[in-house]
Formats: structure tokens, sequence, C-alpha cells
């Protein structure tokens, strides 16, 4: 019955849902033929996603926009995108590429305008960065993401902890409040040997650089089982080579601190969440 709720929703919405537990270039391949078939405005979704699709019209050497002459824009939505896929994404789609922040209870929290600048939603929302003793910090510190909504008569949101650690801009005003950064999650904490933390995206994202700049890699994940041992699940045509395996174990050592077991999977697909995000980042050290 979910799944009927879902498609009428998308009918009377008038957009079409693509399913992202198959990304495999045969699916793909079909993607990009409803795309040449269809009058389709805009792409919405997951950054992991359509950063996937994009890759695949790279291998392809394809642009989107000469096969759907009527697309206007890419809206990236729910998991961080980085400036590298941002730029792929552009270059591959042949629209400009529009970041969004939000989140099922809230709806729309912030959205990137042409100037790249995330401005927040102040019409019914009020945003607020707290340190770890809820005290307000001001504009240009780090710290936890809270909102109140009161737009919601019968259960508003007061005070709403997302768990997302962000910064808003020191040119925010109460009117125009600037979202200047998204750092990851609260409970995507790094905990090493030395005692040292550090946020998960920090590990995902130094693996990522190398990775990428040594192979064609498609999508990966990273778990922690302990404080010093970890496992990269990725998915690939080729495996990675001993030589790219060291390369990323030296920059781990470099960025993190050196001591720490890296382990590598290569798999043909990586577990989604039934949402269909990819966990990039999983810490099972209590």
């Amino acid at each position: 019955m979910s799944y009927y709720k879902e498609r009428l929703k998308d009918k009377l919405s008038n957009r079409f849902r693509f399913s992202v537990f198959d990304m495999s270039d045969k699916q793909l391949a079909k993607n990009v033929k409803l795309f040449g078939n269809t009058n389709f405005e805009y792409l919405y979704g997951y950054s992991n996603v359509l950063t996937l699709f994009a890759k695949y019209l790279e291998r392809k050497n394809s642009v989107l926009k000469d096969n759907c002459g009527s697309l206007k824009a890419c809206i990236a939505t729910s998991e961080t995108l980085f400036e590298n896929d941002k730029k792929l994404l552009e270059k591959q789609f042949g629209v400009p590429v529009i970041n969004e922040y939000g989140c099922a209870e809230l709806g729309l929290i912030a959205f990137q305008n042409k100037d790249d600048k995330w401005l927040i939603n102040s019409d019914d929302l009020y945003v607020e960065i707290l340190d770890k003793n809820n005290n307000i910090l001001p504009f240009g510190n780090e710290g936890r993401i809270v909102i109140t909504s009161l737009y919601n008569k019968a259960h508003p949101f007061i005070r709403y902890d997302l768990g997302d650690i962000g910064t808003l801009s020191k040119s925010s005003t109460l009117h125009q409040p600037i979202l200047e950064s998204l750092s990851g999650r609260t409970n995507d904490t790094l905990n090493l040997p030395s005692g040292k933390t550090a946020a998960g995206f920090t590990m995902y994202y130094v693996t990522k650089t190398v990775i990428e700049d040594t192979s064609k890699i498609k999508e990966f994940m990273l778990e922690q089982f302990k404080l010093d041992t970890f496992k990269v699940s990725y998915v690939a045509d080729e495996a990675l080579t001993e030589v790219q395996k060291a390369t990323v174990k030296k920059a781990l050592d470099e960025y993190l601190e050196p001591g720490l077991t890296v382990s590598f999977e290569r798999k043909e697909s990586l577990e989604r969440a039934k949402s269909g995000k990819v966990k990039q980042f999983i810490s099972y050290v209590k």
C-alpha cells in the first residue's frame, strides 16, 4: 500500500521516481533512454546517487542535456555534495546544480542561491547553533544545529536537534541567516587510539580524494570496527591494486594518525537503507 501511495503522490506532483536500488550500467542505460523520451525539467535526488549517475555518463562520454533538452537544473539533497562532485554533475548533466538542505520533519531548511550561498528558510524556521551546554554560539562558530518551527499548530518543534553540525555565516542577519558550513552529524564522530576525535566526514573525504585520484571507484563506504581498525567497501569494475591501497593507507596516516589498520573489500553493490541512502561512514565503536 505504501508503494502505491508514493506512486500516487508522484503522479499528482507531476514527477517520476527512479529506483536507487539498482544502479547497474544496464539500468542506468534505461534511465538515460527514458530521459530521451520524456520532457523532464529537474533532477532531484540524493547527492551520492546523482554522482553515481554522473560517473556513468562520464564513462559513456555522454551529457544528459543532449538527450533531454528540456532539463533546466539539478537539485542535490540529503547528503554532502563535495565540490568536485558538483563540478562533475554540472559537466555530465549539462545544467546548473543546486544544493538543498532539509529534513522530513521540517521540510526545506536551506537552499543554495546562484552565488553558492546557503540561504536559510527564515519564513517559518528559526535556526540556532548551540554548544555542548546548549548555549547559543555567535555567528561564525561551529556547533549543533537546532531548529524551531511553529508552523504546525498541533505539534510545533521547539529547538529540534537534527544531530547535524554546522556554522552560521558572520554575514547572517536575523531576517536572512546564511548557513556557512555543514560538517556532518554528531553521531558520526571518529574516535582514534591516541584519544583524538574527528568527524567521520573527515576520514571519508580523505579516502575519497585519494581513491578518485588513482582509480575508477563508483561508490564506497567506510566502517570502523575498533579504534584502530577500519574497512573500505567499494564498487568498481576492477579491484584496487596494492599500490592504490597503500596510497589510501598513507593518506590516513598523514591526516589522522599512523598505526591504523585498513582493509578493503570490493562488492557488487553497497547496502542501502530503506530510503535508498548509503551511510558513508559507520562506527561500531561506542
